[in-house]
């Protein structure tokens, strides 16, 4: 009895302390607790997700630049390849018959030429000989002008005697004889040489001739050596190599296939060159594209491998963007090691491109952002997008501004009446529509006029005492880290929730790292709970409907 007795007292006890402890802090009897969570330090993983496409680094289509028929196909799928070997043959029989055509052709060409040669060459050798002969005749004209001159001279004496009637007829008849003699022969040597030298330039244009022949004979051997080797090359074409050393992933060709290379090159082969080393084209929303930066890691899953993950970095964003129903995506270059050829082309990849990666961090819960309490309004905290332009006291960021001032500066009533009509004013303002024609940069330089003027307006509003806080505190929010505003909620004495202005930075999607603000490691933080909000009563009695009877 006496243990039934002290079990007893235990238990109800134990009971009453559970009672102490799990009781509504206050208000109705319905009303639940608020769920606290705690400040801690831990890693932020900020990261961005996205799909894509394995494709090689180096894809070359292989084709024919000839039409024909295959007669040999020597690589097929998977197979291993090196840069000129020979991965299929057309039928050549019609273009080796154009080459032995040709090379005969070239053969003739250039015994044409041989025997232009010879003629140029005989050609001279007559001109030579005629050469020859103008300077004998050229000698003897001048031996018969010598004699000449000596036939006149011995006329003059035998005149000059016959005259003092010392000589004879006779002398003076023969010396004049001598001298037409000669002078006929002078004539007829001067003849000779004309018809000599005419026969010389006709032999030089015969040289002339023989040398024009043998260039025109020089370039048709050109002319048909180069049609050769044309059609050399076209023979070379009906075998057809691989440019590089690689792996067969495509075979559009089959033996016996007629190929039509008439208007475009068709593709036989697809050879992607070294697959150890292989590219992830990603997808990414124009809303993320700002946070990749080349060098970030990224880890990814392919549905091959379900309980494999893979690692890589990024490579590059390429500028170009493409728009399909209204969504701007840009694509990614994600450079992966495939050393195991274990990632092949075409796979799907499932990639997560780590942007932030902070490590030890003060962190707070996303659930103690959203947390509002019941009567104020609805919706998440007031903190920017990552990429967007933020205007203090605008649609983004205003409420958390506002709170501040309210907080650290302690406007007096009437001003706190001005300040929520400036706030009001520029929610108002249509600052969307305004911009919609604006370029980025005009937006931002826009954005930043706003904030400026709505500052001064600000300032204007306040005493000299609260001025000076209000510019000390924009001068911190600009000189410290660099984040942006939040709102979180902490118990007060009574156990009410009050809010604190905070610094937010990169989130996890379960956690944002606190980069400023009064709140330290181990502070409570209001994650849900609390009194639940009390619905408006009616206006008046409730209707009753309508009499039965």
């Amino acid at each position: 009895m006496r243990k039934w007795l002290i079990g007893t007292c235990l238990v109800a006890v134990a009971l009453g302390a559970g009672y102490w402890t799990l009781r509504p802090t206050g208000g109705a009897a319905n009303d639940s607790p608020y769920r606290l969570a705690a400040i801690d330090r831990g890693q932020i993983t900020a990261a961005v997700r996205a799909s894509g496409t394995l494709t090689p680094v180096t894809t070359v289509l292989v084709g024919s630049q000839l039409s024909g028929q295959i007669v040999e196909i020597l690589a097929d799928y998977n197979s291993q390849v090196s840069a000129g070997q020979v991965v299929a043959r057309l039928n050549s029989d019609q273009i080796k018959t154009r080459r032995d055509a040709a090379q005969a052709d070239l053969a003739q060409a250039k015994a044409d030429v041989v025997v232009k040669r010879a003629q140029l060459d005989r050609a001279r050798s007559t001109r030579l000989r005629a050469n020859s002969t103008v300077k004998d005749l050229e000698a003897q004209r001048d031996r018969t002008a010598a004699q000449l001159a000596d036939a006149k001279r011995n006329f003059e004496r035998q005149n000059e005697l016959f005259t003092r009637g010392a000589g004879a007829q006779q002398g003076l008849d023969a010396a004049r004889t001598q001298v037409d003699v000669l002078t006929a022969t002078l004539a007829s040597n001067e003849a000779q040489i004309a018809a000599a030298r005419a026969e010389l330039n006709g032999l030089d244009a015969d040289v002339l001739l023989a040398e024009g022949q043998i260039q025109s004979g020089e370039a048709l051997v050109a002319q048909r050596d180069a049609k050769l080797k044309d059609i050399l090359i076209d023979l070379s074409r009906t075998d057809i190599r691989s440019p590089v050393d690689g792996v067969v992933v495509q075979r559009q060709v089959d033996l016996g296939q007629t190929v039509a290379a008439s208007l475009s090159t068709p593709t036989l082969f697809q050879i992607a060159q070294d697959l150890r080393v292989i590219n992830i084209y990603a997808n990414v929303d124009e809303a993320d594209v700002g946070r990749l930066k080349p060098g970030q890691p990224v880890s990814f899953s392919v549905n091959a491998y379900p309980g494999r993950s893979f690692e890589g970095s990024v490579e590059l964003v390429r500028l170009g963007a493409q728009t399909i129903q209204n969504v701007v995506t840009y694509t990614g270059v994600i450079r992966v090691e495939n050393r195991d050829m274990a990632l092949l082309p075409g796979m799907t990849a499932n990639l997560q491109v780590v942007t932030e990666d902070r490590r030890d961090v003060l962190r707070v819960p996303n659930a103690a952002l959203r947390f509002r309490p019941a009567g104020t309004a609805v919706g998440p905290a007031p903190v920017a997008l990552p990429n967007a332009p933020r205007a203090a006291g605008g649609n983004r960021g205003g409420g958390a501004l506002r709170e501040r001032i309210e907080l650290e500066v302690q406007p007096t009533p009437e001003q706190k009446t001005a300040l929520a009509a400036i706030f009001e004013e520029r929610r108002g303002g249509g600052g969307r529509a305004a911009m919609a024609g604006l370029s980025e940069e005009e937006r931002r330089a826009a954005f930043r006029a706003a904030r400026g003027e709505m500052i001064a307006k600000i300032a204007a509003v306040l005493d000299p005492e609260r001025r000076g806080r209000f510019e000390a505190m924009m001068q911190e929010g600009r000189q410290g880290q660099a984040g942006q505003p939040g709102r979180v909620y902490v118990l007060d004495a009574a156990g009410q929730p009050r809010p604190v202005a905070v610094t937010i930075g990169p989130t996890d999607g379960a956690f944002t790292e606190l980069v400023g603000g009064d709140l330290k490691e181990g502070a409570q933080l209001v994650i849900g709970g609390g009194p639940r909000p009390v619905a408006a009563a009616p206006a008046g009695p409730p209707a009753r409907g309508p009499r039965l009877f």
